[in-house]
């Protein structure tokens, strides 16, 4: 399968990635703003994105890939949707910040609590590092309580108590969470492993979890465990937050509330939500939400919290989230899972493709790992750099970790995941080599 080579716009004579690699080290900690993007679990140098339409990218060097990043799930339209760049531009030409409420904030919550079963008040904020570190805030000033417990390889970004033991980025770069976190930031933060119901107490505040795990590969809950969470935090009173950031809107129009059935006291959201712009969330009942400054004595705040552009994206993008659209969406990401479990018994490579709706996961192995430790060992083969390069020199670009998921977007047809399953069964073939 040959990649495509197209000519960008953004791209410009004498330029490529290894070229700006280089500047980026030069002025930016490892070259990158975010450290997966680094290549580090995959080696080698990161290509840059020039420009992005529809299912795919084009580098800097004018290389087109399919694209199954995605932003990590926030462009679930795929890239440069026209009615969001058109509401964009839209809400720019008015001002593009102000300080001050907007319609747009109002119209955004209103969406979100109309399609969220038991969501009844939202506020906005930057991303899903804060609304989740808000979350945990509200929740301790909502009960009076401390503990915080959180499963071994979710990841709820980057704030200090909760970066123990996390999923994602903290997986990828091999660390067991972060230095410069002190010992007091988590000592009231428990780890447990996923899919085991723990054992709460009268001092756990909340309880965070991701209803499917999808920072550490593709790991759903298993039958009946998030219930169970639910009644477990019901006999102790403690607080349960359902980590939406990457499942909210993009396992239903109601999000993990309506596909599991199971309801939480708090949620957070992001990048759905944003159309591809800085945008979070976070909320519950009006009872809970009424801890909030200015209302109560939980203190939160920030200067582009409810962002125009942000909000005119994100409602955008919910508008065209139809209950038809995610029946395309489930139906790609079988389709291609399909696919790909047929590459790897052809080439004779154990491998485990799974879905959750329309999230996809890989794992390489005879077993699908049920919790993090598993998930490792997984890791632990060495498969996934080769897998990973094999792909990406066939024009489809994955994410450069083995514990990212893939999101399929609305702009993948049949064109793209049929490129995509040739691709798979080449470099399949490549990786029984390695087995």
């Amino acid at each position: 399968m040959d990649r495509v080579t197209t000519e960008s716009p953004s791209s410009s004579p004498g330029t490529t990635n290894e070229q700006l690699y280089q500047r980026g080290l030069n002025v930016i900690p490892g070259g990158v703003n975010s450290p997966v993007r680094a290549f580090r679990s995959v080696g080698g140098t990161p290509y840059f994105v020039a420009s992005g339409s529809g299912a795919r990218v084009v580098d800097v060097e004018g290389r087109e890939f399919i694209d199954y990043v995605q932003s990590y799930g926030a462009s679930i339209l795929g890239h440069a949707n026209p009615v969001v760049i058109d509401r964009i531009r839209e809400a720019a030409l008015l001002g593009t910040t102000f300080g001050a409420p907007t319609r747009g904030e109002v119209e955004l919550a209103e969406a979100l609590c109309e399609r969220v079963p038991g969501l009844e008040q939202v506020r906005l904020v930057s991303s899903g590092t804060e609304a989740v570190m808000s979350a945990v805030r509200l929740a301790r000033g909502a009960t009076g309580r401390t503990k915080i417990l959180k499963f071994a390889g979710h990841y709820h970004g980057h704030s200090d108590s909760l970066l123990a033991a996390g999923g994602s980025g903290v997986a990828d770069q091999g660390l067991s969470g972060s230095a410069g976190v002190t010992a007091g930031a988590v000592a009231d933060t428990v780890v447990v492993p996923w899919n085991q119901v723990p054992v709460l107490d009268s001092d756990t505040a909340v309880v965070c979890v991701e209803p499917t795990a999808a920072n550490m590969g593709l790991i759903p809950p298993a039958s009946g465990f998030l219930q169970a969470l639910r009644d477990e935090c019901d006999r102790v009173g403690a607080l349960l937050l359902f980590d939406e950031v990457i499942t909210g809107f993009r396992l239903d129009v109601g999000s993990a509330t309506a596909f599991y059935g199971v309801t939480p006291d708090i949620w957070c959201f992001g990048k759905v939500i944003g159309g591809g712009l800085p945008v979070g969330a976070f909320g519950s009942s009006r009872e809970i939400m009424a801890n909030l400054a200015p209302l109560g004595e939980v203190y939160q705040a920030g200067t582009l919290s409810g962002n125009p552009l942000a909000t005119a994206a994100g409602c955008a993008v919910l508008e065209q989230l139809t209950p038809d659209a995610y029946l395309r969406l489930i139906a790609t990401a079988e389709t291609l899972a399909h696919g790909l479990r047929s590459a790897f018994d052809a080439a004779g490579v154990k491998a485990q493709v799974s879905t959750v709706g329309p999230l996809l996961g890989l794992f390489f192995g005879a077993h699908q790992p049920q919790n993090y430790e598993e998930a490792k060992v997984s890791v632990d083969l060495g498969l996934y750099p080769i897998w990973f390069h094999g792909m990406l020199d066939r024009g489809i670009a994955l994410a450069p970790g083995p514990y990212e998921v893939w999101f399929p977007s609305l702009a993948h047809g049949d064109t793209e995941v049929s490129a995509t399953v040739e691709a798979a069964f080449e470099v399949a073939t490549l990786l029984k080599e390695h087995t």
